[in-house]
């Protein structure tokens, strides 16, 4: 990550510079904790930059910790993914990689301990009576009939469980605190439950897993951390979390904080909706450049550098908001407006021949950047036929369009000045065909005569140009608030992916995966990183040069 990055502060950043003001903590240890069930997504990015920002900035050390409690949902494709998100936006684990799973034999022991204070208990209801017995917002819960069993039967009912004696579903441990709290989250969870499921890293040794609430706070206690920080939807799960760590022989008493989330406009958050639209096959998988994971965000030409900017933008608070796509998408215009060399690429192709242009081809040279001289040149071959983009002809128009007209010149990027002469249609009335002429004396210089051509157009080779697929990609949704829609799968963008073959210039043919260009005019897009090989070029659309949704909603 570039030193150049200000170092934000927020209302955590002062908390722990007061913490280490007062000395109640000499260092600074965060944690990431993503549960490997899924990709992701923009809103874990949030989250990585600020605990491993935190670290990096007061020289401490942040943990990478898979919180996997839950293998059933969980694989390790998703672990390797989220491995290479933390490494491809800047960042770096302190030490090894954590797993909950490493502590499961410290987790069974810190239970055994709840069982002997009279703390936690085997209970038998099942789940539809255990949502019956659990009252409501308005009204308390009532006491298990299994609540007040000895110490001695609930472990011996706990070592069945782990022993694989008991079916899924028959049995749970639970904490014993108060069935009337106010709050749900405390009335008496389930910590542990039954599951005959192979585990990722700990293959069949278990049968009986912990729950996230009762393995997070030991784990953070486990691993020294000295600020856990979570959004807000956990605010309340904060008194188990406290409860725990309270009632249990351990050092370490970590300190839950909680911030807003990141809701984004035009898209989900939910890694259960997300995983839908992977297995319903909504979209081509969790990397679809239309998704807003991390991974997807990368393949359509998003860089880290943008998203950290964003994130930085944003800021951290407590406040739920919901921020506009356009604040996204002007982070990496800003990056790839500064950083992206130019290229040219015709989409919609139309051919136009310059009839009395009767030499051999000629090679032009371009600029890689208008303002960044450092950046270079390349060549482009300027021959006799030519594409140009569709839109960028008329056969009469207004003095407002600025481009191609019968009768009128314009100017070919980095080329001569062309005046359309004649065109040819097809059965259809298409046009196929522009017939032009060009002033040989007005490369790189205006015409002689003083005739003053305001157009500029952009244009490839028909000879040398490399046909090439182009992506078009889109909102994802054609609502601000998908997640709010009874159904959020019927508000699906049609059009939220065009394809067309366009062609491309010569110096794209080894184009890399993931490096971006601005297409002349036509915004800033990159070579696909799974699809696009030099043989068979595919480029993605990151994003306008412009954004035309502000638009629509005024």
């Amino acid at each position: 990550m570039s030193d150049s990055e200000a170092r934000p502060t927020n209302f955590i950043r002062q908390i722990i510079d007061a913490d280490l003001a007062s000395g109640k903590h000499t260092s600074v240890h965060t944690r990431f904790p993503p549960e490997p069930n899924g990709y992701l997504h923009i809103g874990h990015a949030k989250s990585i930059c600020l605990n491993f920002g935190i670290a990096q900035d007061y020289q401490g050390q942040c943990n990478l910790r898979f919180d996997d409690t839950n293998p059933e949902k969980e694989d390790i494709e998703y672990v390797e993914s989220i491995k290479n998100d933390v490494n491809w936006l800047g960042f770096e684990w302190s030490g090894e990689i954590c797993y909950s799973s490493n502590y499961f034999d410290k987790l069974y022991g810190f239970a055994i301990e709840l069982i002997n204070k009279g703390l936690a208990y085997v209970d038998e209801l099942s789940p539809e009576q255990m949502r019956e017995y659990r009252g409501n917002l308005t009204e308390p819960g009532k006491n298990s009939p299994y609540r007040d069993r000895s110490v001695e039967e609930n472990l011996q009912q706990f070592e069945k469980m782990k022993n694989g004696e008991i079916e899924e579903g028959k049995m749970c441990l639970r904490a014993k605190i108060d069935m009337a709290s106010p709050f749900m989250v405390m009335r008496d969870p389930v910590i542990y439950r039954v599951r005959f499921a192979n585990h990722h890293q700990t293959g069949d040794k278990w049968c009986i897993y912990p729950m996230y609430d009762f393995t997070h706070c030991i784990s953070d206690a486990l691993e020294g951390i000295t600020h856990s920080i979570c959004t807000l939807e956990f605010m309340d799960n904060r008194r188990l979390y406290d409860w725990v760590l309270d009632n249990i022989t351990i050092d370490c008493k970590p300190h839950q904080y909680e911030f807003s989330r990141l809701n984004l406009e035009y898209t989900v958050m939910s890694k259960r909706k997300l995983n839908q639209l992977v297995t319903d096959k909504l979209v081509s998988g969790w990397d679809d450049p239309r998704m807003p994971t991390i991974s997807g965000l990368r393949r359509r030409g998003f860089t880290s550098a943008s998203i950290r900017e964003f994130c930085k933008r944003i800021g951290v608070t407590k406040q739920e908001n919901t921020i506009e796509m356009g604040s996204l998408e002007s982070c990496i215009r800003d990056d790839l407006n500064e950083n992206a060399p130019r290229a040219m690429a015709v989409l919609d192709p139309v051919k136009l021949v310059i009839e009395n242009f009767t030499g051999d081809a000629e090679t032009l040279t371009v600029s890689n950047h208008p303002n960044k001289p450092e950046m270079g040149t390349r060549e482009v071959p300027f021959t006799r036929e030519v594409w140009i983009e569709r839109e960028d002809f008329r056969e009469e128009a207004n003095k407002k369009y600025k481009r191609l007209v019968l009768g009128k010149e314009v100017r070919l990027r980095g080329a001569y000045v062309i005046k359309a002469e004649r065109i040819e249609k097809d059965a259809e009335g298409n046009i196929t065909t522009i017939f032009c002429t060009y002033d040989n004396e007005t490369l790189g210089q205006n015409p002689t005569d003083g005739r003053k051509v305001k157009g500029v157009i952009h244009w490839v080779s028909a000879e040398a140009g490399i046909p090439a697929e182009i992506r078009l990609y889109d909102r994802l949704f054609t609502v601000p608030n998908p997640a709010a829609e009874d159904d959020f799968v019927s508000v699906i963008n049609p059009e939220s992916l065009t394809v067309m073959q366009g062609f491309v210039e010569p110096s794209l043919k080894t184009a890399k995966a993931e490096k971006a260009f601005q297409f002349e005019r036509m915004g800033y897009f990159c070579a696909d990183n799974k699809d696009s090989s030099a043989e068979n070029l595919v480029f993605n659309r990151t994003v306008g040069l412009r954004d035309t949704w502000a638009k629509i909603g005024d």
